[in-house]
């Protein structure tokens, strides 16, 4: 039997990938930590919550998922639904039920095969996905390179909640307001973030086994601390606005002064079920989607589970909610930053868990002197990655029928949001491609007064018009041959029309024969044709 997920990685693994999946688990715990604060700041949950969930998102889900490389926690895409949510429900703990309950709804949609699903989304839409987080990300994270960080980490729609501006206005005012000390801290980060990169790019150790991120971070901590002392007027602060902000926790403070626990009286109100409904289906389709992006970037070409990610889903939400966490999904950035950072395995994923939960543990106070600035460089740089100008060239090279959804979902993610981009063109991507097939399913050859309209594949109604065009354009004294022996189904507005045009053909004195129009002449064949096929096995 075939292992897959953690039974798989035990089995197959070695030591020698900890080179790989220590830097990545320490760049995606960097990158995760403000984000799971940000994404519980935009849910109008307690700060802690979205802790709960990155940690329970690396541990459980991580050690549980269908893939080796996709990252699970606390996601901006479900931020306004929960925050709706809780206000409809009337407290988070009642939300905190609903959570639990979605988590029993995804286990039992994996437990179904509902992850087959995913397949359905054209190729062209998950690269826009990609690359539409890319734009974003890089868009979102210039503001808090500059030190404008008036909006949270973690929200990546168009128009901002926390101060009512949106993506560009924010750029602007950030560029009015810029603070220098921030500049710089994100200039050196960047600087050394490209730079390390190149040289572990060449081969030297010690470049490649010491984590860029973490060294970004002590500079970007050391640097300001040095502001303090020098440049007065260029240092951050350690305060909320600029710095990261973990709740510090008091040795022998009361378990329920952290922890939030479920409301299960809850359970008797009929809405609890529908926000239950609501979430599992919204984190399931953003995991699947994720998961299917997951794939096309790990540079080991494996291929994931996506029934085993729905189980691992339901259960990390189920625990979750259990311990007052928000609800987990897999999410774009944070896995791209496991990908990039050069992740092999779901060792990386669990270890990102682990260090935040030391981190909630333990080193609060340490933690909160790092400045914001100095992630917007780490992030900046993984946005790029995804959303390098090479792309845009290769996709526009494949043609428009994979150009046009592409471009589409990226403008609909980096001006409406995340769901809204890759439902905009996962329906624009699918009418675009039966739209254009219907272009190229007949010919029209014509030679002098002899005229071939040849059925070239399957006819379905969005042909009718441009052959109803064509049978126009015959004119009086034209013999007319109209063949569809190559179409295997002929739709049944085209054969009424084919036939029906007989009668106007004699009146208008063309010559005019169809060959294996007839519906029932085509159920034949394809029945015979069946037949043959059963035969022949």
């Amino acid at each position: 039997m075939k292992l897959s997920g953690p039974l798989a990685t035990l089995s197959q693994y070695h030591p020698r990938n900890l080179q790989h999946d220590v830097p990545a688990g320490i760049s995606v715990f960097l990158v995760a930590l403000p984000l799971c604060l940000g994404v519980a700041l935009a849910s109008g949950a307690p700060l802690f919550s979205g802790l709960v969930a990155g940690i329970i998102g690396g541990l459980v889900v991580g050690g549980l998922s269908g893939s080796e490389l996709s990252v699970s926690g606390p996601a901006a895409g479900l931020a306004v639904i929960v925050a709706e949510s809780i206000g409809d429900l009337g407290s988070f703990e009642a939300f905190l039920t609903a959570v639990i309950l979605a988590g029993v709804f995804q286990l039992g949609l994996g437990l179904i095969k509902a992850g087959r699903f995913s397949s359905l989304f054209p190729d062209s839409v998950i690269k826009g996905m990609l690359v539409g987080i890319g734009i974003v990300i890089v868009l979102k994270q210039i503001p808090h390179a500059l030190g404008r960080d008036n909006d949270y980490e973690g929200e990546y729609e168009f128009s901002q909640l926390a101060d009512g501006e949106n993506t560009v206005s924010e750029i602007y005012r950030a560029i009015v307001t810029a603070s220098p000390g921030a500049v710089l801290i994100s200039i050196i980060s960047l600087i050394l973030l490209i730079s390390w990169e190149r040289a572990a790019g060449r081969g030297i150790n010690f470049f490649k086994n010491l984590p860029a991120a973490l060294l970004v971070v002590v500079l970007g901590v050391g640097i300001n601390q040095l502001f303090r002392l020098y440049y007065p007027d260029w240092y951050l602060g350690d305060n909320n606005e600029h710095m990261v902000r973990i709740p510090v926790f008091k040795a022998g403070q009361n378990v329920s002064a952290i922890f939030d626990f479920p409301d299960f009286s809850a359970l008797k109100n009929p809405r609890v079920y529908v926000v239950a409904a609501t979430v599992a289906l919204v984190a399931s389709l953003e995991t699947l989607l994720n998961l299917e992006a997951s794939d096309r970037l790990d540079p080991l070409r494996r291929q994931s589970s996506p029934d085993q990610e729905l189980v691992a889903q339901g259960l990390g939400n189920i625990v979750s909610g259990l311990l007052g966490g928000l609800p987990i999904t897999s999410v774009v950035v944070r896995t791209s930053a496991n990908i990039f950072g050069g992740g092999k395995t779901r060792v990386s994923t669990m270890l990102h868990g682990l260090l935040l939960l030391i981190a909630v543990a333990l080193l609060g106070s340490v933690l909160n002197h790092i400045p914001l600035a100095c992630l917007a460089a780490l992030l900046i740089v993984v946005g790029y990655k995804l959303a390098k100008p090479s792309l845009f060239v290769r996709i526009y090279r494949d043609g428009p029928n994979q150009f046009v959804p592409f471009i589409l979902t990226v403008i609909g993610i980096v001006f409406t949001d995340l769901l809204v981009g890759i439902l905009m063109g996962t329906v624009i991507g699918v009418v675009y491609v039966v739209y254009t097939n219907s272009q190229a399913t007949f010919r029209v050859i014509r030679d002098k007064n002899k005229v071939l309209i040849k059925l070239q594949k399957d006819m379905y109604f969005l042909s009718k018009p441009r052959l109803k065009e064509a049978l126009r354009n015959l004119k009086r004294g034209d013999s007319v041959y109209i063949d569809g022996q190559h179409a295997m189904f002929i739709d049944h507005d085209i054969v009424n029309m084919l036939t029906d045009f007989g009668a106007t053909a004699r009146a208008q004195g063309i010559d005019y024969e169809l060959n294996e129009i007839s519906l029932k002449k085509r159920n034949t064949q394809q029945h015979a044709t069946l037949r043959e096929a059963i035969t022949e096995e």
